[in-house]
């Protein structure tokens, strides 16, 4: 009797079973790497080369957000600041601190200051921080209580359910825009935050999307 199936088919239970195994390990791998809190870093606070504290610039000083990351309302990225940002008060300033010195040898150089990132999503996650800023979403909302860091740490896990979290339920955490950047002012309490948020949400007709093309581009 001729054979109905040719000889290349004994050899596919066992191939079938080896791209089983190497597809659950990446798949695995991946989710392992990107999906877990070790990968979000909560809790993430390198050292960075010149010591900065938000508690002191933006708490007991009062400077806006915008004057170091000048683009984060116009842009996709926030920007970190550069050398001649932080020379324009240090050369005034505490021009003799020890600590300034990368910034003033990078000041002079022209090179940037070596920054160590701390907040960074996966590479096939997009994020617009002029979107999100510009319609009431609070540098609070996803950094935590920065304004208060003697030394920046990563503070919430800006996961997928973190995001679809503020995406599905927007008016939870909208504010005000002339109050974005004001990180102590809040809603006095929870109540005035829905109410207000659903107002905010219905007159910006916000509609976040909540489909994988919206961050998965």
């Amino acid at each position: 009797m001729a054979n109905i199936f040719p000889k290349w088919v004994n050899k596919m239970p066992l191939r079938i079973v080896v791209a089983l195994v190497v597809i659950s390990s990446v798949v695995t791998g991946l989710v392992t790497y990107y999906a877990t809190p070790k990968y979000t870093r909560v809790g993430y606070a390198p050292i960075q080369p010149v010591p900065f504290s938000h508690a002191i610039h933006v708490d007991q000083l009062g400077l806006d957000c915008r004057y170091c990351h000048t683009y984060v309302d116009r842009s996709g990225h926030s920007n970190i600041p550069t050398a001649a940002t932080c020379m324009n008060c240090h050369t005034q300033i505490g021009k003799e601190k020890p600590d300034l010195e990368p910034v003033r040898r990078c000041y002079e150089s022209g090179e940037p200051i070596p920054w160590i990132r701390i907040h960074q999503l996966p590479d096939y996650v997009y994020f617009n921080h002029s979107a999100h800023v510009n319609r009431g979403i609070s540098c609070l909302h996803c950094h935590g209580e920065i304004n208060k860091m003697d030394v920046v740490a990563h503070a919430k896990p800006l996961s997928m359910s973190f995001c679809l979290d503020c995406h599905r339920e927007p008016y939870k955490h909208i504010r005000p825009v002339d109050k974005v950047y004001d990180l102590e002012w809040s809603y006095p309490d929870t109540l005035t935050q829905i109410t207000e948020g659903k107002k905010l949400v219905e007159s910006w007709q916000v509609h976040p999307p909540q489909g994988c093309s919206c961050c998965h581009r």
